[in-house]
């Protein structure tokens, strides 16, 4: 899955944003995307008063009438509904729906937002402003990386955001190659192209694994991808950045061979969350019960698709038709037991692995300061 320059980095894009966030679909069949659960409309009355008073009479008066208690359940049930309306929650992506954002479309799909009383609805970003976008409150939820949300911490102009949930527990992503390359260490980046995204923190990597192998960054032509896939490998560029749910997943089922490197095995401190559902602080000091439903339900779904991965990948393909099932399927499999994987419950996150990684960025120039893990992620509102 491609990915973005930090939202930091696009605040004048907002206006260009909303538009995109009002658009459904970008060219990759996301032709239902943003369309959330309906409000429950009115059921209607089943009887008024006096036909139960008639009945009542014929039967012989004071008696309870079991038709008229089921007519006076159904009203009362009307009343609370009318008293508890539906609240209106948008998710902003990080980008097209893909096998990380199974959980929120399952719970969308089988009813569990509607069931703590909330009206989602899902939609892709303008690219990389997502953050921004929650931040400045066109939507109540967005997906994000640890990376970006450090960031956005502490730039220039901090944006008043904070991960509330991480999706997948461990960083599932790593350096690709071309087998027949033979490139199998990042000293071998020596004399190379990679292509990324451009993203604040990927340079930082990059001279971070290739020094610790004795490379020389230096030596090293860092691109923008124009988004061709795997197939650039093989005479476009030399390195890419992969996830190993999809682009591995893809490159196994075209029988495309790479050599693959997780980030994780090459500096412990790579290994954060990505991606994490983030909310603007106004939303958590606002609408506290509101946050600790939508995870509430999120999570329901995140253990829908544990439990059947099969069934939540066609779930996922409706609102994604133009990927191939049988991809989603492959690739939702190998996220069902990496999406809590050894944490006790969905979506916890710990200090040390923010600290970790904030660390990381300070020492690489990244950002200017260590920001307390407290400062960028809660778990309170985790059921």
């Amino acid at each position: 899955m491609k990915r973005r320059k930090t939202a930091v980095w696009m605040a004048a894009a907002i206006s260009v944003a909303l538009a995109g966030c009002s658009a459904q679909g970008t060219g990759s069949g996301q032709g239902n995307l943003g369309t959330g659960t309906e409000m429950a409309g009115d059921k209607g009355q089943a009887g008024d008063e006096t036909a139960g008073d008639g009945i009542n009479a014929q039967i012989g008066g004071g008696g309870t009438n079991p038709a008229e208690e089921s007519r006076r359940a159904e009203n009362e049930g009307e009343e609370k509904e009318k008293a508890a309306p539906m609240q209106d929650v948008t998710v902003i992506l990080d980008y097209v729906a893909n096998t990380n954002h199974t959980g929120m479309y399952v719970a969308l799909d089988q009813g569990y937002y509607e069931e703590v009383g909330l009206n989602v609805r899902i939609v892709e970003p303008t690219q990389g402003a997502t953050a921004t976008l929650v931040a400045v409150g066109k939507g109540d939820f967005g997906i994000s990386y640890q990376e970006d949300v450090t960031v956005a911490l502490t730039s220039e102009d901090p944006l008043p955001i904070k991960a509330i949930a991480a999706v997948i527990q461990h960083n599932t992503s790593g350096f690709a190659t071309y087998k027949d390359k033979n490139i199998k260490s990042p000293k071998d980046f020596e004399g190379k192209i990679y292509a990324g995204w451009g993203g604040p923190g990927e340079e930082a990597v990059l001279k971070a694994v290739m020094a610790k192998a004795g490379g020389d960054f230096s030596k090293l032509t860092m691109v923008i991808s124009d988004g061709s896939g795997f197939e650039a490998l093989r005479d476009q560029a030399d390195i890419m950045w992969f996830y190993e749910a999809w682009d591995n997943i893809k490159c196994q089922m075209n029988d495309f061979p790479i050599q693959y490197t997780p980030v994780r095995q090459l500096d412990e401190r790579l290994d954060y969350y990505t991606p994490v559902i983030i909310a603007a602080d106004k939303t958590l000091t606002e609408r506290p019960d509101m946050v600790k439903s939508f995870l509430a339900a999120t999570q329901k779904g995140y253990a829908y698709a544990m439990e059947k991965p099969k069934e939540s990948a066609e779930i996922l393909w409706k609102y994604a038709p133009n990927y191939s099932l049988d991809m989603l399927v492959a690739s939702q499999e190998y996220l069902a037991s990496r999406y809590q994987d050894d944490s006790d419950r969905w979506g916890v996150m710990k200090d040390e692995v923010w600290d970790d990684y904030s660390g990381f960025l300070a020492e690489y120039g990244v950002i200017g300061e260590v920001i307390p893990a407290e400062r960028c992620y809660t778990n309170e509102f985790l059921p």
